[in-house]
């Protein structure tokens, strides 16, 4: 072919209907995706936004190698001289030579750059869409799948079949050396094919799923064209680096950073085959290619691969069922025939029918909350100062007082748990009602939170293997690790967990009494509420490897039960004092409960008779005998006190008769002369009183009228060593 100034010319118009067409999709894909609600629409439409630059630049290029071509054809018509008749250089009169080769060294790199730019921010901001969309916190909209998903398939396989043979008509085009940056626009016309087309399957199986299921396919297609421009942004960003260091040829047309490889070879699958052969050849190290048993295989390629497709297909309709598993097949989503197990199970092939199998006797596990991980030998501490509360820390509300607190005063079914103290009593707190700090308090005051690990072990139930599959499907949504199904079943355990946990108090949480364990009333509780639910699962036991006081509390629940303890011990040393000294006094605990009561009647009594009842002196003396009779028959330390002052009673009233006695037998002696009886006595008490006193004073009446006979004697004690001791000498003689 002929380079000159009319195939650049064709070339300019070729890449001019390439920035129109590129636009016209643009346009078509985010008008219909803005009105139909779509939003894989409206992202494919980013794509083909950022094909515009390619095609700008291609225009821009071939334009001025056509005025490149219309000057070297005057400069090389004309005489090379100027105005005043003199000659020049035929460099220095091509500027747009000169303006080519500057558009090629910085025009189309910084072109690519814009490119890359572009792909990048664009694709950034889907990703970053679908993170902040479902955000209740951010108003940034929800994903859709269209309202005219007929139209939408119509618009996206024409947009696709419309790029396709554009691309390929483009790329025959670029074989030719003077039109080969037509590759660039070929490939972005082809990615419009590829974004299209992957709209297209998604359209197809939005419209064959069953309604209600979820977007999974969409979001998933509408996320990869954001990858589809990260790897198109770096594969251009890679050329563009490349570009810096090969090697310049004389004649040779640059070829620009945007002009990808990869899409090339989409937009002229011819090549893929030629290269493949000229590998095969290269292996080989002969022309394989050529052959008869090679060009008999690619004459039977199509039937060998529907062979294939064939047998695939049938391995598909036939599903092994384990002894220990339950299968079901599903139609296009609807469950087809019973539930089968141990055995084969035949269905159609794929994707008219599938198959769901589980482990029916396998026990899972589910985490109620976030469970951190431990092991058998570590302990836990209360009141561990690492241990704070966290987002992650699970809470649970408990009743504070003796009596069970009742979850109705907080306008609730049953208490939730939340990350920290105050944002329990917070959530406790009933909307529309005033006075919120005081309902805060009043909370508080009836209830505590305790921090626990609670983990639920369950398994599908014998022959309710149908009930667990209708209860809730299994799909997982985003950032989210588990599945539906898993999610319903915590949900309601997590119900039954809060209100049996509200409902009890701090005591019964921490230290369950043995006729009321906590895990076996939750583990009812839970089985109850899924067999009302029809969940077909059979609650196998749950565990709690953490139950404590949250945060830094515990410790001050270890105090209290040290200073329980002590209180605990103090009452018992106090009790078995009491024990003892009562058995001392009355021989028998219950008998002197019984003494002490009647004790305290009888003090009643007597100050009722005080005021003058007779009922109550005679209940009263009556009272009184009984308690003694107690006290005297159980021959203790108390009977033989009162059997001793019984005996000293009757002791002091027997000498008090002997004295009034002998006064009384007295009386005829004084009536006879009162003065010598009188005299008698006086003499009697001195002689009494005199026997012991060594000097003897004697105050007497009248001399004249007293005769006093008196001898000065001592008593002498039997054995006096003296008289044998000391001896006088004439004595001796």
């Amino acid at each position: 072919m002929r380079i000159d100034h009319h195939a650049y010319q064709r070339a300019t118009g070729i890449a001019a209907s390439g920035l129109l067409a590129q636009l016209a999709i643009a346009l078509l894909l985010l008008v219909f995706g803005l009105n139909t609600d779509d939003t894989t629409l409206t992202i494919a439409a980013n794509w083909a936004f950022a094909g515009l630059i390619p095609w700008l630049g291609l225009t821009a290029i071939f334009y001025q190698h056509r005025l490149e071509r219309l000057e070297s054809l005057e400069l090389d018509a004309g005489a090379r001289m100027d105005d005043q008749g003199r000659m020049f250089a035929a460099d220095e009169a091509r500027v747009a030579r000169k303006r080519l080769n500057l558009m090629h060294s910085v025009l189309m790199p910084a072109l690519s750059l814009a490119y890359v730019a572009l792909l990048v921010t664009l694709g950034w901001s889907v990703l970053y869409w679908f993170e902040k969309e479902g955000n209740p916190n951010a108003d940034w909209g929800n994903f859709g799948t269209g309202s005219a998903l007929g139209w939408q398939l119509a618009v996206a396989f024409g947009v696709a079949l419309v790029s396709f043979i554009f691309s390929r008509f483009v790329a025959g085009m670029a074989v030719q050396v003077a039109w080969s940056n037509l590759r660039g626009g070929a490939a972005v016309m082809v990615g419009n094919a590829l974004v299209t087309l992957a709209v297209g399957i998604g359209t197809v199986i939005e419209l064959l799923k069953e309604p209600g299921q979820p977007d999974t396919i969409m979001r998933g297609i509408a996320q990869g064209i954001a990858i589809f421009m990260f790897v198109v942004a770096a594969e251009t960003l890679l050329n563009f680096i490349l570009n810096l260091y090969r090697p310049r040829r004389a004649g040779e047309t640059p070829r620009p950073a945007f002009d990808s490889r990869i899409l090339s070879l989409f937009a002229a699958p011819d090549s893929i085959v030629r290269s493949i052969n000229e590998a095969v050849n290269y292996q080989f190290g002969f022309d394989i290619t050529s052959s008869w048993g090679y060009q008999l295989l690619l004459r039977n390629f199509v039937r060998l691969l529907a062979v294939g497709v064939v047998v695939v297909l049938a391995l598909t309709a036939l599903v092994v069922v384990k002894p220990q598993e339950q299968g079901i097949r599903l139609r296009f989503g609807a469950p087809v025939g019973g539930v089968f197990q141990g055995g084969p199970m035949v269905k159609y092939p794929w994707p008219i029918d599938t198959a769901i199998v589980e482990d029916v006797n396998l026990v899972r596990s589910l985490p109620l909350g976030v469970v951190r991980p431990f092991t058998k030998d570590d302990v836990i501490k209360w009141g561990d100062e690492t241990d704070q509360i966290t987002a992650t820390t699970n809470i649970f509300l408990v009743a504070l007082g003796a009596e069970p607190a009742d979850p109705s005063m907080l306008g609730m079914k049953a208490a939730t748990p939340s990350s920290s103290a105050a944002g329990a009593a917070a959530a406790a707190t009933p909307a529309g009602t005033g006075g919120t700090a005081t309902l805060v308090s009043s909370a508080t005051d009836r209830f505590a939170i305790v921090e626990a690990d609670i983990v639920l072990q369950y398994r599908v139930r014998d022959r309710e293997f149908e009930k667990f599959l209708n209860f809730s499907n299994d799909v997982k949504s985003r950032r989210n690790t588990m599945g539906m199904r898993e999610r319903a079943l915590k949900a309601m355990a997590l119900r039954e967990v809060t209100r049996a946990m509200s409902s009890r108090t701090l005591d019964e949480v921490l230290s369950p009494p043995p006729d009321a364990p906590l895990v076996d009333a939750l583990v009812k509780d839970i089985q109850a509420a899924f067999d009302a639910a029809d969940t077909g699962v059979e609650v196998v036991g749950l565990s709690i490897p953490r139950l404590r006081p949250p945060g830094t509390e515990g410790g001050k629940f270890v105090e209290l039960a040290v200073a329980v303890q002590n209180g605990r011990r103090q009452i018992e040393d106090a009790q078995s004092a009491v024990n003892t000294t009562m058995s001392l006094l009355m021989g028998d605990v219950a008998l002197a409960d019984e003494v002490t009561k009647g004790i305290a009647e009888l003090a009643r009594l007597e100050n009722e008779a005080k005021n003058g009842s007779a009922d109550a002196r005679a209940k009263a003396d009556a009272l009184r005998a009984r308690l003694e009779q107690l006290v005297l028959d159980a021959r203790a330390q108390a009977a033989s006190v009162i059997s001793n002052a019984r005996a000293l009673r009757w002791n002091l009233l027997m000498d008090a008769q002997a004295i009034a006695a002998e006064v009384t037998g007295q009386a005829p002696a004084w009536n006879a002369d009162p003065e010598l009886y009188r005299t008698r006595r006086t003499m009697e008490a001195l002689a009494e009183a005199l026997g012991g006193v060594r000097a003897k004073y004697l105050l007497l009446p009248d001399p004249s009228r007293v005769s006093i006979d008196v001898e000065m004697q001592e008593t002498t004690s039997g054995l006096n060593l003296g008289d044998y001791l000391e001896k006088k000498p004439e004595e001796s003689k």
